[in-house]
């Protein structure tokens, strides 16, 4: 039996890789995993890394105690490859993330379960 489409990422994701899927019919790039393509119907799914590369759409700050760690931020990022996924921005201060800040993914690591985040690109770099 084959493992489901959201085994398989986590399974990438834990050993530090970031794949998104793209539909070999439309063409369409796909997040959430999935085993039917949510844009035609179709059935072939292929995993591909993406270029890693988006721009913040959405962002809000969530509010907590000092003792609970601090504020965060809960950023909507949409990749260069047109797929959509709620994250996090590092490397900034919750205030300071904004709509329109390009950023880029990576893989880290929490308690042996790898997670996408997102660092600021910094101008004139790609």
């Amino acid at each position: 039996m084959q493992p489901s489409a959201l085994n398989h990422y986590q399974a990438q994701l834990d050993a530090g890789c970031f794949l998104i899927q793209r539909c070999s019919a439309c063409r369409q790039g796909v997040f959430y995993p999935r085993e039917i393509c949510p844009h035609c119907g179709g059935a072939q799914l292929a995993w591909e890394a993406p270029s890693g590369l988006g721009t913040v759409h959405a962002v809000t700050t969530v509010r907590r105690k000092p003792d609970a760690g601090g504020d965060l931020n809960v950023s909507l990022i949409e990749l260069d490859e047109g797929v959509r996924l709620m994250s996090r921005v590092e490397s900034l201060a919750p205030d300071q993330v904004r709509i329109g800040l390009r950023v880029r993914s990576r893989v880290a690591q929490t308690g042996g379960r790898g997670l996408v985040v997102f660092d600021p690109v910094q101008e004139g770099a790609a």
